[in-house]
């Protein structure tokens, strides 16, 4: 496109109807509004919400769905009283709001900004779309698209990176990593010396290991049926693995196992699925465990051992880890760049975006744990598709 002032078409991931799975289409993208920047995205990645979104989330139920939320761009037009980034930058798109002005964003006690709530409606802040195919309006269910060559977005939720940032390592903090490390960090504000357990070994769950060790962690025990995830967790710096359909007990039993019978300081349920809340809540010390709840599954409500809870256990929900993304994004940002964390253990599988179909069964592979999209990445300075 020679002027940056017209609708953009060009090619993204569309769910039609629930259980429908994604199609690679033709869409229009229109030009950002005062308020808003359209993107040109570099790469994305595949996180369970969104998996979650085309199989029916009980958060995101309308359709067409433009989907995808994880991944990193370059501005490719501002709107009019955008102050923030520039075209040419590079930024990473997310979905909460951070104004610096409202009771959570100056008390520390919360990253979900007041004064622009994490959006659900599938729709711009005007409650209009930028995204339209065969003349239909699209949803996007985390404010932006990222399985798409162009997106536009609100510009208060973009967090700009060094543009020598890794895109597929930028993709993956964009969301599932992040939340998990947060999660130890921010969240649970995981003490030295104590004990922890992490319960699903994906992307999150390996960010919570991670953030765990920083912390100073001593013991970090890793539970997933899935034996190759033992040596990702170990990279990331877990001392302990359970797989517990190796055994007839139960996954918290295993854990007061290696916890001296008393169980762990911090547990973390990341997988999404039910049994496992109550699980993760055994798994620590009654009277002062703490579990933080990260997956999320397709059903609106779960059940929960009430004596579980009763003994005097914490259960905790968590949003994007309890990140916020203006003032601790850019830190994650950072160790990226310095190689603090191993995120190439994150980069199993890649495809191209219209191969995005072949994604989802890359993902039922037992060795797999991400699956980069690549849409356009940096060569020399200038963005070059491949």
């Amino acid at each position: 496109m020679t002027s940056t002032s017209q609708v953009i078409t060009c090619k993204a991931a569309v769910c039609w109807k629930v259980g429908e799975g994604v199609k690679v289409e033709e869409i229009q993208v229109d030009p950002p509004k005062s308020n808003e920047v359209r993107l040109k995205m570099l790469c994305s990645s595949i996180c369970h919400t969104d998996i979650s979104s085309i199989q029916g989330s009980p958060m995101f139920n309308f359709y067409p769905l433009a989907l995808g939320h994880e991944g990193v761009g370059v501005v490719e037009t501002v709107g009019d009283e955008v102050k923030s980034v520039k075209e040419g930058d590079t930024v990473i798109p997310t979905y909460i709001e951070e104004c610096q002005e409202c009771e959570n964003c100056i008390s520390g006690k919360s990253n979900l900004c007041m004064t622009c709530p994490v959006r659900l409606t599938g729709l711009m802040p005007d409650n209009t779309s930028r995204m339209s195919c065969r003349g239909q309006r699209l949803y996007h269910p985390s404010s932006c698209a990222t399985w798409s060559e162009y997106t536009v977005i609100d510009a208060k939720l973009l967090v700009k990176v060094d543009p020598s940032i890794d895109p597929a390592h930028a993709s993956f903090i964009s969301c599932g990593f992040s939340t998990g490390y947060g999660a130890a960090w921010k969240e649970a504000k995981v003490e030295s010396g104590s004990s922890v357990a992490v319960f699903g070994l994906g992307a999150v769950g390996l960010g919570v290991i991670s953030a765990a060790k920083m912390l100073g962690a001593t013991k970090i025990i890793g539970i997933d049926i899935n034996d190759m995830k033992r040596e990702k967790g170990e990279a990331f710096g877990m001392t302990h693995f359970i797989n517990p359909s190796n055994s007839h007990k139960s996954s918290s039993a295993l854990v007061k196992e290696l916890s001296g019978g008393m169980g762990v300081d911090y547990s973390f349920e990341c997988t999404g699925v039910d049994p496992l809340l109550t699980e993760s809540l055994e798994a620590t010390k009654v009277g002062s465990g703490k579990t933080i709840i990260l997956g999320l599954g397709n059903e609106p409500y779960v059940s929960l051992g009430l004596f579980t809870i009763a003994f005097g256990r914490t259960l905790k929900g968590s949003m994007f880890g309890g990140l916020k993304p203006k003032s601790d994004l850019p830190i994650l940002a950072d160790k990226c760049i310095n190689q603090e964390f191993p995120l190439q253990e994150l980069f199993t599988h890649e495809v191209q975006l219209t191969d995005i179909e072949q994604a989802f069964e890359l993902l039922k592979q037992p060795n797999c744990v991400k699956v980069v999209i690549k849409i356009y990445y940096y060569s020399k300075n200038r963005i070059k598709k491949r």
